[in-house]
């Protein structure tokens, strides 16, 4: 039978398949994160050599109407608009393009909105523009060709904000995570929040860019009714790299990992230090995300932090960070997502990673050795040792639950403390559950506490993450003495004080 079995498959023919209109809502449904989604059009901006790119917010009054992204860059023509609408459209790359499968400005933003629309023009040509609507791309693959005078408005629009002779505007309309009702300052909250973290993420995976003094990011808000602009700021690098000192003297340090198929691969080896504050180290993830590598294509972050297979992440490495530039012709075994931002690394790369040594002949499983060193000695120095803890659970976001776990001692073994709403008599303010191991608060005063907001399961983290703070040790006793029973019952009334003065400054602002 062995000799009867073959690996060419035998075939009579071929047959002209091409795909169904409803390839479009696959391909619209890969799960793009919206941060990820501007990424990936403000790449296409880079390839295009743009020096200026404008992410712009528009709304009307409390309601959110649409989102563009303009820049500077070289424009399309008619035909350069018609490849880059079609699927799998761009063909031929740079040697030092960020765009990769042709599909990134298609997926991207009907993942997000239910039409995109883009205008360019060259330096040579007029504006000219192509619409996807998603309910037509699902039925066919007809896209719309713009008026042209509409093409020429919405550049003008933008001329010299950054568009002065050349450049391309997108259009989403129909943002799916839009707030639908506007009000009560939702739009507000949405705003913040969304621009908050689109800053941090581009500033994190384009920090390379940022960095240089010819490229530029801005976001922007306007209300289309009155022409005023609410917000107008510059993202601003973060470089996971960037601290001040290292946390360990012989670092950073580069080691080499001979990989067969790809030659000699670089690993930068950071170790930060401890205890950090700054952005470049907190806002880039939680202690499990934020250790590990850090792949650049082209300069682009495209995997920030991970250790893919060639160990598992702990809190002892949260120190540990690794940039690898991918080599060009690496393709084989450093596979990209199609959305940039995570890398499959082959069992060939974790094998070449054991034997990595820098000029010294040191080992790169040494680097882990030292960061690991390096975390712990500096929990010794800083003088008290902390009591073991029961670990914080559900109504924790995972960031603080971490920030407890590398800052505290965790009780091996023991179920986590959840705090949660439920209802209660009006004259408390939580209940401690020592049975079901939860904290449970007020219902009654969950909208003073949000101030109107709309809650959620991980919501009033400042409460919540204080609560736990005060009340984990009652946990972590059989029963509660006089003094400790004293000390809730003063929590108690102060909070339900603080809570109905809450009620009735909402009361008196209505």
């Amino acid at each position: 039978m062995a000799d009867d079995w073959k690996f060419d498959v035998p075939t009579t023919g071929t047959k002209h398949l091409p795909p169904d209109a409803r390839y479009m809502e696959a391909l619209s449904s890969q799960g793009y994160g919206f941060e990820v989604a501007i990424a990936d059009l403000v790449d296409n901006s880079i390839d295009a050599g743009a020096k200026d790119v404008v992410i712009h917010f528009l709304r009307d009054g409390d309601q959110l109407v649409s989102l563009l992204i303009i820049d500077d860059g070289e424009g399309m023509t008619d035909d350069g608009l018609d490849i880059a609408m079609t699927v799998g459209g761009q063909k031929h790359y740079n040697r030092q393009a960020l765009g990769m499968f042709g599909t990134g400005l298609k997926s991207a933003s009907l993942s997000h909105a239910s039409a995109v629309t883009v205008v360019s023009k060259t330096k040579k040509t007029r504006p000219s523009g192509r619409r996807w609507l998603m309910e037509r791309a699902l039925s066919s693959f007809q896209c719309d060709i713009v008026d042209p005078h509409y093409a020429q408005t919405l550049i003008d629009r933008y001329y010299q904000c950054p568009i002065t002779w050349q450049g391309t505007v997108i259009r989403w309309d129909g943002v799916k995570n839009f707030p639908q009702r506007g009000g009560s300052g939702q739009t507000d909250r949405y705003l913040h929040r969304t621009i908050n973290k689109l800053g941090l993420h581009l500033g994190l995976y384009l920090h390379r860019f940022l960095a240089r003094e010819d490229f530029n990011i801005t976001i922007a808000v306007e209300d289309v009714s009155t022409g005023t602009e609410y917000m107008n700021f510059g993202v601003v690098p973060l470089d996971p790299f960037g601290y001040p000192v290292s946390g360990h003297p012989d670092y950073p340090r580069q080691f080499v990992a001979d990989v067969p198929s790809v030659g000699q691969l670089g690993l930068d080896a950071h170790i930060w230090v401890p205890k950090s504050n700054l952005d470049e180290y907190r806002a880039v993830g939680s202690v499990i995300d934020r250790q590990g590598f850090y792949f650049y294509r082209h300069n682009r972050l495209v995997q920030a932090g991970g250790w893919n297979n060639f160990r598992q992440p702990e809190q002892h490495l949260s120190l540990a960070r690794v940039a690898v530039d991918l080599p060009s012709g690496s393709e084989k075994v450093f596979r990209l997502t199609v959305k940039k931002e995570g890398v499959e690394m082959s069992p060939e790369v974790v094998s070449a990673l054991e034997e990595a040594v820098d000029d010294q002949g040191r080992l790169f499983t040494q680097y882990l050795v030292d960061a690991d060193t390096t975390y712990r000695e500096a929990r010794k120095r800083s003088g008290t040792v902390r009591k073991q803890v029961i670990p914080a659970g559900k109504g924790i976001d995972a960031s603080v639950r971490e920030t407890i776990e590398d800052e505290l001692p965790i009780l091996p073994g023991e179920d986590p403390i959840s705090v949660r709403w439920t209802k209660l008599e009006t004259d408390v303010f939580f209940e401690v559950d020592r049975d079901g191991r939860s904290i449970n608060l007020n219902q009654h005063y969950r909208a003073a506490i949000l101030g109107g907001r709309r809650g959620t399961l991980n919501d009033a983290q400042v409460v919540k993450s204080l609560m736990y703070l005060m009340l984990h040790q009652v946990f972590e006793k059989e029963y509660s003495g006089p003094r400790e029973k004293d000390n809730l019952q003063l929590w108690q009334s102060v909070l339900v004080s603080a809570a109905r003065a809450e009620l009735e400054r909402m009361t008196d602002d209505d």
